[in-house]
């Protein structure tokens, strides 16, 4: 089906207005829609319409296109910054949780194209899908506009968590925080369970992070680091909200 066609329906069927609001909030015009359409479209409306081509490639484009560009804009803003640092801080901006903000705020979610099923279930608020479809926009702008275009883009829109992650470089180590906000608050250590779906090519990883047998985080990401990493934060989030416990008593409020 011809990219103009399939913006059309799809304009038609759903959110035309989400996506117009989303092309001015992105800053960045298309030569023409196709492009954006493509990295709004997951892999479930394909297999529910019979249309072949997902946001997927450009994900994958995206993914190395939003890597160089950070890594070249720290390396070249940040002179006296060694190479451990450089390394944490382009870790956090690049990490799921940061880019699912990212596209939240955007308001990527309500222009996704999903199947009726993962619409059903939460996919336009989960953090897989959000940053997903982020690093495939940065991959249709570059497809677009070229490199300067995409660099535009991406320094535009991570400008507040580069920042962040430059002063503090740690910050985006959720694991490492989580440690030792346990160590202090229960004396014990966090236990991540973790498990896998999907095709060796594109498989997805889950884990769940607990404290004395308490369940209190869970993520998901394309490796089994980056879904640890997503579950220490859904559960820095939750001990964020609950009441430090009493040591002396033994309780532990998890």
């Amino acid at each position: 089906m011809p990219l103009t066609t399939s913006w059309q329906s799809w304009a038609e069927v759903l959110s035309a207005d989400a996506i117009t609001a989303l092309g001015h909030r992105l800053g960045y015009g298309f030569s023409e829609p196709g492009p954006l359409l493509l990295a709004l479209t997951h892999r479930s409306w394909c297999a529910e319409t019979g249309h072949a081509a997902s946001n997927e490639r450009l994900e994958f484009l995206g993914d190395a296109v939003l890597g160089v560009i950070v890594t070249d804009h720290l390396f070249t803003s940040h002179p006296e910054m060694p190479e451990g640092l450089l390394a944490k801080v382009r870790s956090a901006v690049v990490s799921e949780p940061t880019l699912a903000k990212v596209a939240a705020d955007l308001g990527i979610g309500p222009a996704l194209r999903l199947g009726k099923g993962e619409d059903a279930s939460g996919g336009r608020s989960k953090a897989s899908i959000l940053s997903d479809a982020l690093e495939a926009i940065i991959g249709a702008v570059f497809v677009d506009g070229g490199i300067d275009a995409a660099r535009e883009l991406v320094l535009g829109l991570f400008e507040a968590p580069i920042a962040a992650a430059a002063e503090e470089p740690g910050d985006g180590d959720f694991k490492s925080q989580l440690q030792e906000l346990t160590a202090q608050r229960f004396s014990a250590a966090p236990v991540y369970e973790l498990g896998a779906e999907g095709p060796d090519h594109e498989k997805r990883f889950f884990a769940r992070v607990s404290v004395d047998g308490n369940v209190i985080g869970e993520g998901e990401g394309r490796s089994k680091k980056g879904a640890e990493q997503a579950a220490a934060h859904a559960a820095l989030d939750h001990l964020s909200t609950v009441t430090v416990p009493n040591h002396e008593s033994g309780q532990h409020d998890a």
